[in-house]
């Protein structure tokens, strides 16, 4: 049963709206991974600056439970959004909700900064509340963007269009290390200082080698993580709701022809009786035994493989600062003052993301279109576990091989991004009947951060020591995961060159069962 409206949105030409939809849900990922991802460049500047102790001769550092606590308190809030608001956009609609995870990521990006304070444990509770709720918003930006994107796109195109919304992402990590990186390196022009020890000695190079001065940088790096958002507010409030919501959720064919067409710049027939009957066949419930019978098997799917990706990618981005001293990207912390540790760390974090990361994910936007999902998440998963593998059995001799153990660690970020990082968020936006799709996107997505709890909670703690067999126990263990998202994604099925009403059965055909098709024509 075709929709006038929905097939006006299948079959249309790549036009300036499509480029529209994607900056301005990409700008919200931009958003979300500077703001996760920002403080994995300054948390060892926390620790020299609210948790040394003379006693250990040592510059300070967070203790274990306040640097997980630190690092990982997003992700909890990210996971409650990504429930909550993905909830809420099938309830009340993908653009009115989508404004307030935006508000919410701007104050309390703005409140991160501003953690105050006159001890170390009132900011870091301060600084954790904060980015509980910055988590909160990221969380619903995840469903929703996904969602919102999907529905706008043509079939032709729409998982490289997915693709490129979530590969802002790979800006976001970048800007996060370039933002510190430049930051730093300003503030060491103006506050030089020596470094924690000297040769010959400094009298109190211990001390003076955090500069009070640092207090202010972190705090402006947290804080840049609202402008973007603030930018891309009026233009989130100017999207039309999607047709398929206003058509197949809220009935209204009548308005979804009319957004439409002055979108497409067409005339569309709003067809109220047809949608009527296609919205009364599509009546089951999450909950129901329909739902499961038709898409239980690529819910677990898409759980699965996202919660097993997130552990991998997740330990990767929030450990690499404890991993890049044994890639000689940096200098042991003794050895530099508290300002040029954030540039070196900042520094690393950008060049790996540049080269390794960043090019992953335009990959997946140039090839998921030929390649197709499945594939690509296949050959994604098993070339990190033989790569993490490769580093778990060879550490030892790889930390005398920077060039050869930075290209390697490169490589593994490099077919995340070419691989599940990517397909695991496309996926679910696709598979999944309209008036669930941004509660199964959500649900999926949370099993990701679950994912990434692991990740941070407890992959984490194997490399804060920068213990050789301990971090040698945490790339076993991530291969070990990658191998499972392997045999996970067989559970799901491919998508490319489909209308989401044919994938997902809402058309009456049989689409939407559990079934695995691993190719599928694509239309021209």
């Amino acid at each position: 049963m075709a929709i006038a409206v929905l097939n006006a949105l299948d079959t249309a030409r790549t036009q300036w709206y499509h480029m529209t939809a994607i900056v301005i849900a990409g700008m919200g990922f931009f958003t979300d991974a500077y703001d996760l991802f920002c403080i994995s460049t300054v948390s060892k500047l926390l620790g020299r600056l609210y948790y040394y102790d003379p006693s250990t001769g040592k510059p300070g550092k967070l203790p274990v439970t306040v640097n997980n606590l630190v690092t990982g308190v997003a992700l909890v809030g990210t996971l409650s959004g990504q429930l909550f608001f993905g909830y809420l956009g099938d309830k009340l609609g993908r653009k009115k909700v989508y404004g307030i995870t935006l508000i919410m990521m701007v104050v309390c990006a703005i409140c991160s900064g501003l953690s105050f304070g006159s001890t170390a444990g009132s900011v870091m509770t301060t600084l954790c509340f904060f980015r509980f709720w910055l988590g909160f918003g990221i969380g619903g930006d995840y469903p929703l963007s996904a969602t919102i994107m999907s529905e706008y796109a043509n079939k032709s195109t729409r998982g490289a269009f997915i693709a490129a919304v979530f590969a802002m992402q790979g800006v976001g990590i970048i800007f996060a290390g370039l933002v510190s990186m430049t930051l730093s390196a300003l503030f060491l022009h103006y506050c030089d200082a020596p470094a924690f020890k000297t040769k010959p000695p400094v009298e109190y190079s211990d001390v003076f080698s955090t500069q009070p001065e640092a207090d202010y940088m972190w705090r402006i790096v947290l804080m840049i993580g609202a402008l973007p958002a603030i930018v891309t507010f009026y233009w989130r409030m100017k999207m039309p709701e999607t047709a398929r919501y206003t058509a197949l959720i809220e009935g209204n064919a009548k308005q979804a022809a009319s957004d439409m067409g002055q979108v497409l710049e067409i005339e569309i027939e709003d067809e109220q009786d047809k949608v009527a009957q296609f919205k009364a066949a599509n009546e089951y419930s999450l909950l129901s035994g329909e739902f499961f019978r038709r898409h239980g098997k690529h819910l677990i799917g898409t759980m699965t493989t996202w919660f097993l990706l997130d552990i991998a990618f997740y330990s990767q981005n929030l450990t690499q600062k404890d991993i890049f001293p044994a890639m000689h990207l940096t200098d042991p912390a003794k050895k530099v003052n508290a300002l040029m540790e954030v540039f070196q760390t900042s520094r690393a974090m950008f060049v790996v993301a540049l080269i390794g990361t960043f090019p992953g994910y335009w990959f997946t936007v140039a090839f998921i279109e030929k390649l197709g999902r499945f594939k690509i998440q296949l050959v994604g998963f098993f070339m990190m576990s033989v790569f993490m593998l490769i580093i778990g059995f060879k550490y030892a001799w790889l930390k005398d091989k920077p060039a050869i153990f930075a290209t390697l660690y490169g490589l593994t970020f490099f077919f995340a991004n070419f691989g599940p990082n990517s397909t695991t968020f496309v996926l679910p936006a696709e598979l999944f009947p309209t008036r669930v799709r941004s509660t199964c996107h959500a649900i999926s997505a949370a099993s990701g951060k679950a994912g990434a709890l692991i990740g941070a909670f407890g992959i984490q703690n194997l490399t804060l020591d920068g213990n050789p067999k301990s971090i040698q126990k945490a790339m076993m263990i991530l291969a070990f995961t990658n191998m499972l998202g392997f045999c996970f994604t067989f559970m799901v099925t491919e998508t490319k060159g489909r209308s989401l009403e044919e994938i997902s059965g809402e058309d009456g055909g049989n689409g939407g069962e559990n079934g695995i098709r691993m190719d599928a024509p694509v239309s021209e």
